[in-house]
């Protein structure tokens, strides 16, 4: 497999192969918790970064604080051309809950957890998410977080700003206090609520990253999907993402996996060919 062959993308001053590394799933359940096996944990990262992904995203309210240790002890010192993308706005609960932290003293705190968890000076990416909706995006200002994030950024903490689960409101907003990188939003072959956003991205320069890019589709779409892979010997999973990466130049994948045998899945879709008139049928899934 070669991660060459779909190209590159760029995050601020940095640039990035378009299919990387969701570090989410090496936390327990939910991102909860400590991984049932951590050497296997580190495995995946080693081997991520030996097959040449040079992005990974990550959070330090994943465990909390678990997978960005896993992340220091199996990687650092880091790579010079690895990209570490962490997000800030949540904290967990004792119960696993996922509690919004948008306050300026929250920020502050999850930004230097996160710089000591990873073992880093200064963070490449920060997205901030937003949630002013448990289920998704949510309409309300993001203006007063955003600020904080750019003084976290003005003091040498941060180098890039991202935003991530929020509305094209929001995003407009966005535009009028930093100059941000990415955005990071629920996005997927059948889930399009994004496509108008994704195409002004594209033509500013701006990276979308989706998440949960595998999932949410009825049995008729699964079926559809099937009967694709099965045409050109993929997985459904591996068509999915292969759709993403065709849909738009500025998409980033981070599929997750605990798993290297899965690992190497993802990153084969780099190779994956898909003919014309299956891509044709891909897109009428959304209907």
């Amino acid at each position: 497999m070669s991660l060459e062959t779909i190209g590159t993308f760029r995050l601020g001053d940095r640039t990035v192969k378009r299919i990387g590394y969701g570090a989410m799933q090496l936390a327990g359940t939910n991102a909860f918790g400590p991984p049932k096996d951590r050497e296997a944990a580190i495995a995946v990262l080693r081997e991520a970064v030996e097959l040449g992904v040079d992005h990974i995203d990550t959070s330090d309210f994943y465990g909390p604080h678990v997978t960005n240790q896993i992340i220091r002890e199996a990687l650092h010192p880091y790579r010079d051309d690895l990209t570490i993308v962490t997000k800030i706005g949540a904290f967990r609960d004792a119960a696993g809950e996922w509690v919004p932290a948008p306050s300026k003293a929250e920020l502050t705190q999850a930004v230097h957890d996160n710089l000591r968890n990873l073992g880093l000076d200064v963070l490449d990416v920060v997205n901030f998410r937003a949630m002013h909706n448990a289920r998704g995006p949510g309409e309300g200002s993001i203006a007063e977080s955003l600020s904080a994030v750019a003084e976290l950024q003005q003091q040498g903490l941060i180098r890039h700003i991202g935003i991530s689960n929020v509305t094209p409101t929001q995003v407009a907003e966005a535009r009028q206090i930093v100059t941000f990188v990415c955005v990071q939003n629920l996005y997927n072959i059948v889930a399009r609520q994004d496509d108008a956003m994704i195409d002004e991205l594209a033509r500013d320069g701006v990276a979308f990253v989706p998440f949960f890019p595998l999932g949410g589709w009825s049995p008729v779409q699964s079926s559809i999907l099937s009967t694709v892979a099965e045409q050109v010997d993929a997985t459904p999973m591996q068509v999915a993402q292969a759709w993403l990466l065709r849909r738009s130049p500025n998409i980033l994948l981070i599929p997750g996996t605990s798993q290297v045998k899965h690992l190497r899945q993802n990153l084969a879709v780099a190779d994956l060919a898909i003919p014309e008139e299956l891509f044709v049928q891909l897109d009428r899934l959304a209907d």
